[in-house]
C-alpha cells in the first residue's frame, strides 16, 4: 500500500475482516505471543524550543513538567541495569531538544549509547533533528534506532507544530536510514486531526526505503497547559482500525501500543494486541505521563492467556515473553 485510496479500501473494510486480515499477516512474520514490553528514560526533560501542541516539555507553554538537565552517563547506566534486570533487552533515551548540538552534550549521549550496548543491550534514542554527520556518529557509536515520529499527516502538521516543517522530519529519517540505524516512526491520535490524516500519515511511512522497523501509534496525553489539554478521547474503533491498518501496511515493522494505555480499558488493549500490536511501554512513567503498573501489565498478559514475565510477578531478571526497551514516545 502507498496511495490514501489504497489505505482507505483497507482501514474501512468491515471490521471482522479487518480483523482477520490483519491477524493472518501478523501470524505470517510474528508470533503473536512475542509482545515487547517496552520501557523509555527521559534523559533530559523541559524546556524545549519546539512549539509542539501536544507536549508538556515545549518552553511556549507554562505546565507543570520541571526542567532537568542532560543525566549523567552513570545515571544512565544505572537505569539501563535495572531495565535489563527486569527483562529489558532494547534500551531507549529521550532528550527534549528541537537538534542536539555538536559538542559535550552530545558526547555524553554517544558514550551513553555505548554504555548500554555494553550491556549487551539494543539502544535506541529519540533527540529531535539530526544532521547526517550526527546520524553517522550514533551508528559507529553502535546505536540501534532512533525514533522521530511524523504526528500526523503533511497537510495537517502546521496545526499542531510551527518550529519545524514536515520535511525536516523526514530529511532526519533519511539521515538515520542512510547511516544504517533503524527507524521508528508513526503518529499520535487524537489532536484533532481526520482519519484521512492518519491514513496520509501511514502512507507518508510507506514512502520509506526501507520502510520502518517499528510504528508507534499514540493516543494523545492531553498536558495541563498545553494547547490540547481540552482534547477528546480517541474513538476506541478507530485506533483499533488504525492499528490493523498498519500491521497489514507493514507486516514487518513493530506496531506499537505507545502513549494512552493509562486510559484504555483491559478489554481495548486485548482489541488492539487481536489487531496487530505487538509491543508496550512497562513502567508507571513515559516520560512525563503517567502509564499502567506493572501489575495492571501482569493481569492484563494472564487474561491473554499468555505467561507473565517473573520480572514482573517476582522482581526476578527472567522473563517468559520477549522484554524490550522501545524509543517510541509523543515527545520527538
Amino acid at each position: 500500500m502507498k496511495t490514501l485510496d489504497e489505505f482507505q479500501a483497507v482501514y474501512h473494510l468491515p471490521l471482522p475482516d479487518l480483523m482477520f486480515r490483519a491477524a493472518e499477516v501478523h501470524r505470517q512474520y510474528r508470533d503473536y505471543r512475542d509482545i515487547q514490553r517496552c520501557a523509555l528514560l527521559s534523559i533530559k526533560t523541559g524546556g524545549c524550543p519546539e512549539d509542539c501542541g501536544y507536549c508538556s516539555q515545549s518552553a511556549h507553554y507554562e505546565t507543570p513538567v520541571a526542567r532537568e538537565p542532560l543525566m549523567s552517563v552513570g545515571e544512565v547506566r544505572q537505569r539501563a541495569e535495572e531495565a535489563k534486570a527486569r527483562g529489558a533487552t532494547r534500551f531507549c533515551m529521550g532528550a527534549a531538544w528541537r537538534s542536539p548540538k555538536d559538542g559535550p552534550e552530545f558526547d555524553r549521549v554517544l558514550d551513553m549509547v555505548r554504555v548500554v550496548r555494553d550491556l549487551d543491550m539494543e539502544a535506541c534514542v529519540t533527540l529531535g533533528m539530526l544532521s547526517a554527520s550526527q546520524a553517522e556518529r550514533l551508528a559507529e557509536a553502535g546505536l540501534t534506532a532512533y525514533n522521530h515520529n511524523l504526528d500526523t499527516s503533511r497537510e495537517y502538521y502546521s496545526q499542531v507544530i510551527t518550529t519545524r516543517t514536515y520535511d525536516d522530519r523526514l530529511d532526519t529519517l533519511k539521515h538515520v536510514s542512510k547511516a544504517g540505524i533503524q527507524v521508528c516512526s508513526g503518529g499520535i491520535l487524537g489532536m484533532g486531526e481526520t482519519e484521512n490524516d492518519r491514513l496520509l500519515m501511514l502512507a507518508e511511512l510507506a514512502q520509506l526505503d526501507p520502510p520502518p522497523e517499528s510504528v508507534p501509534v499514540n493516543c494523545l496525553m492531553p498536558g495541563t497547559g498545553t494547547p490540547m489539554e481540552g482534547a477528546k478521547p480517541v474513538d476506541s474503533i478507530e485506533l483499533v482500525r488504525l492499528i490493523a491498518t498498519a500491521r497489514i501496511a507493514f507486516p514487518k515493522a513493530r506496531v506499537r501500543l505507545s502513549a494512552g494505555r493509562d486510559r484504555m480499558s483491559r478489554e481495548l488493549q486485548i482489541l488492539c494486541f487481536l489487531a496487530g500490536a505487538d509491543s508496550i511501554f512497562f513502567g508507571e512513567k513515559l516520560l512525563t505521563a503517567p502509564n499502567p503498573t506493572h501489575d495492571a501489565d501482569a493481569d492484563l498478559f494472564r487474561a491473554m492467556g499468555f505467561d507473565v514475565p517473573a520480572a514482573v510477578s517476582t522482581g526476578s531478571c527472567r522473563t517468559a515473553l520477549p522484554v524490550t526497551v522501545s524509543s517510541c514516545s509523543p515527545c520527538s
